[in-house]
């Protein structure tokens, strides 16, 4: 932490950074009761002091699992600057997507806030963006479908409601566990069912609800100036069927927060709403009809909401974002197609439609603005106030990067005034600036689009799309149009299965004779003072250092020639697997289980001459370590390997197993490849030579095919060479290794490896996942390239691969600098490999 701390110091905002906040600690709530005293002030100190000492200067805040206030200001010992905790109102179960509780929705979150730390912003430091997904599971689509746009619009909403002044939401971008970098109640892939996906494609319609709602919290600065009342379904409306929400302010604004009163509803419903404004209680709309409320949604309804130099009386629809130039202010609002809304400004005012032909106008009270939403979009102009009224899918489309400035530089400029563009058309919009007279704008698109800049700021005459100057023309209401040249190349990809593939046997040691005497004595007893041993000495991986990837064991007995059975106990982590040979022969294996941390296996044994000497060879999967979450029931110290045994005779009598060997990744904690880092390798023996890295020994396998049958259960290697030729520099083209599945097939595991990467773990009989994302720069997409396959047989049937082939999304025409091709080590011979 000593180092991690100083460099992360060095990119505070007070160095012109993007650091806003320290969390000191993560979690530290739950306790079992068994630890004294929780919370432990001096180890919180402890925390807090050294992020001083190495150089933190922002707000230190902490991350409650609970909302119980733990380690909250003014309790003392290790107390944090700013208060903050966890929030997943429908929890993590992706099963069901379409069910929410009835109990999901908190509507305590104000008062939460008041007791715990009521004199610093409201903090969540983790809201539920998605969820993780176990072994076994249903996938991820099927937790982005549960956490979908609609979930934002309600969930994310009654943060707002409640207050909230800092909300980060978990995840917003899926990841990937490669190497063994997971814990095990997760498989290869983190995707989250995030708003952005794991191999960063935007085609979750939660993403764009996810920026609608954070472009309008940036542009309503007055928000944070409110104080939420109480909940209410008489005060503000005419059907008892809405619950309204005020956030009151000392005339600055108010907003309402309406949502259905039962927020599990799917129908729509109609209502007016009572709003208190600077000239008092209004009825809206004010020009007849109603509002209307689509099921599972909510609606933020402001008065007196500045707008530049403009202050709405009110307004019914949603508020994208708004911009103010040198002598105009654009605003873009939007609703659902069919809904009607109305705004309103105080003064009578001349209002001229620039587009569109349906909107109604009213100045016998100010000016009152109605209309239907409609596809077609319609903007008028009131003075110096241009207003584009669009309905919310076409909404998704729009953009307002924020234009660097000051100290800041490319971190953008304060909130409080956001210097920003508004533009119209691309799939995304990375960024934007001006240099002289020209603005450039940084876009991705993956299909043709105009193109459409609102509010460019003054003194601009040119326009640069990805660094290319592009010609426009201006509308008639001064907006600037292009059609920029959009191609997209055909994507043509290596077929996997004609490759050249090479095989090898990668468990030698059920070989007879095979010498072990490099492998690591088992003689230790344990440091892990959560599991005491029942063996002799320990067979935990972590006490000899292998920490991470499948660990293999080598027992000898002398036989009775009475042996009857072999029971054992391995521990790997949720959906491990283990094998047992006996003298090279297959006793049986221990299949994955989603839910089981541990498993007792019994296996029948041959008879035996007396006096002879055998061999078993264990083989057990780490799917990495738990994650530790109740402090006290360290969870993480749950061994990796044989936590019992016993060799039993028909009698009942017990042969004892001398001269245990065991083996994980080659050097242990001293592990070989430092370019990919501790956690990239584990002990199988192809693993130990390196023969997953690119360009191993040809003259060390035979050809033969991952996708052709291969008997008897064990370890098979396969590892090929494959070109890509893609058009890398204009396009962002995801790709990513997809396995067929087929449950009719041998049961087997698979260890997939792109240039010596381990990016997947496969369990064929289990699942979920079988598509596994590999990013550009690990990839070459202009060279050479070697895929690598671990295939682990849990059945004397053996295995086949019913399919590995290489997929793309559609390019993306993209204005991302270009991707820096990692150079991955090749493979050189290990003088100590094993």
């Amino acid at each position: 932490m000593s180092n991690m701390v100083s460099q992360i110091a060095k990119y505070q905002i007070t160095n012109g950074g993007p650091v806003i906040l320290y969390q000191a600690e993560n979690e530290y709530s739950a306790t079992n009761g068994r630890v004294n005293p929780f919370p432990d002030g001096e180890y919180m100190q402890a925390v807090i002091d050294q992020a001083h000492r190495y150089g933190i200067v922002v707000p230190i805040v902490n991350n409650d699992a609970s909302k119980d206030g733990h380690d909250r200001p003014g309790t003392g010992l290790g107390e944090v600057q700013i208060y903050g905790y966890d929030a997943y109102p429908i929890g993590f179960d992706c099963s069901n997507p379409k069910y929410w509780r009835s109990d999901a929705l908190p509507e305590d979150y104000h008062s939460v806030h008041m007791k715990n730390s009521p004199n610093t912003p409201f903090l969540i430091n983790e809201f539920g963006g998605g969820s993780y997904d176990p072994y076994g599971g249903v996938g991820y689509d099927k937790c982005a479908e549960m956490t979908n746009q609609e979930y934002e619009r309600v969930f994310n909403k009654d943060t707002l409601a409640g207050g909230v002044g800092i909300l980060s939401v978990y995840m917003l971008f899926g990841g990937t566990n490669w190497g063994n970098l997971g814990h095990s109640s997760t498989y290869t892939s983190y995707d989250y069912g995030s708003a952005i996906r794991e191999d960063r494609y935007l085609d979750r319609e939660k993403y764009s609800e996810l920026k609608l709602e954070a472009h309008f919290n940036r542009a309503s600065p007055s928000y944070l100036l409110t104080t939420p009342g109480d909940l209410s379904t008489s005060a503000y409306t005419d059907n008892p069927n809405i619950a309204v929400t005020p956030l009151l302010s000392n005339g600055t604004g108010d907003y309402y927060v309406v949502r259905h009163s039962d927020y599990q509803l799917t129908a729509s419903a109609s209502y007016k709403l009572h709003l208190t404004t600077s000239n008092g209680t209004i009825t809206v709309p004010q020009t007849g009809g109603s509002l209307t409320l689509p099921g599972r949604d909510t609606k933020i309804h402001v008065t007196d909401y500045p707008v530049g130099s403009h202050t709405l009386h009110y307004c019914t629809a949603e508020i994208f974002t708004w911009q103010k130039t040198a002598d105009e202010t654009f605003l873009v609002l939007y609703g659902g197609l069919g809904e009607y809304h109305e705004l309103a400004l105080q003064e009578s005012h001349k209002v001229t439609q620039l587009e569109g032909d349906k909107v109604t106008t009213s100045s016998s009270v100010g000016t009152v603005v109605g209309w239907t939403v409609a596809t077609k979009r319609q903007v008028v102009q009131i003075n110096d106030l241009t207003i584009y009224l669009v309905d919310r899918n076409s909404a998704y489309n729009y953009w307002a990067p924020v234009l660097p400035s000051g100290k800041n530089g490319r971190y953008g400029s304060s909130v409080m005034n956001p210097d920003a563009v508004i533009v119209n058309g691309p799939y995304l919009v990375r960024s934007a600036d001006v240099s002289g007279s020209t603005l450039n704008i940084q876009a991705d698109f993956n299909k043709t689009a105009d193109f459409e800049v609102i509010a460019a700021p003054k003194g601009v005459t040119k326009l640069s799309i990805n660094g290319k100057s592009t010609k426009f023309t201006k509308s008639k209401q001064g907006t600037w149009l292009a059609k920029p040249s959009i191609k997209f190349p055909d994507v043509k990809l290596p077929d996997l299965k004609s490759l050249d593939w090479m095989s090898m046997d990668s468990l030698p040691e059920l070989q007879p004779g095979y010498d072990d005497s490099q492998w690591t004595r088992a003689q230790n007893f344990t440091y892990n003072t959560a599991w005491p041993l029942s063996t002799p000495f320990s067979l935990y991986g972590g006490d000899y250092g292998y920490n991470t990837g499948t660990l293999l064991f080598r027992g000898r007995f002398n036989a009775t020639g009475d042996e009857s059975s072999l029971f054992l106990r391995t521990m790997g982590g949720h959906a491990f697997a283990s094998s047992v040979w006996l003298d090279g022969k297959f006793v049986g294996a221990n299949l994955a289980r989603a839910n089981n941390d541990d498993a007792n296996s019994t296996y029948n044994i041959p008879q035996l001459d007396a006096g002879t000497l055998h061999v078993l060879t264990v083989v057990v999967d780490n799917m990495g370590l738990n994650e530790d979450f109740v402090i006290g029931d360290e969870d993480m110290k749950h061994p990796r390997g044989i936590i019992n045994y016993s060799l039993t005779t028909s009698s009942g009598s017990q042969t004892p197993i001398d001269s245990w060997k065991i083996t994980g990744n080659l050097g242990g904690e001293d592990y070989k490849d430092h370019f990919r880092g501790p956690l990239n390798e584990g002990g199988f023996f192809y693993e130990r030579q390196g023969y997953h890295q690119p360009a191993p020994p040809s003259n060390k396998f035979f050809k033969k095919t991952p996708f052709e049958q291969h008997d008897g259960a064990g370890v098979q290697f396969y590892t090929a060479k494959f070109p890509l030729d893609l058009p890398a520099a204009d396009y962002d083209i995801p790709l990513s290794f997809v396995f067929d599945n087929s449950t009719s097939a041998e049961p087997y595991h698979g260890f997939l490896y792109v240039n010596g990467f381990q990016f997947g773990k496969y369990i064929s009989y289990l699942g979920p996942q079988t598509s596994f994302p590999v990013p550009e720069g690990i990839l070459n997409y202009n060279g050479d390239n070697w895929v690598g396959l671990g295939v682990w047989a849990l059945d004397t049937a053996g295995a086949i691969v019913p399919g590995l082939s290489l997929s793309a999304r559609q390019p993306v025409l993209t204005g991302r600098q270009p991707v820096e091709l990692i150079a991955s080590p090749k493979w050189v011979k290990r003088s100590d490999a094993y």
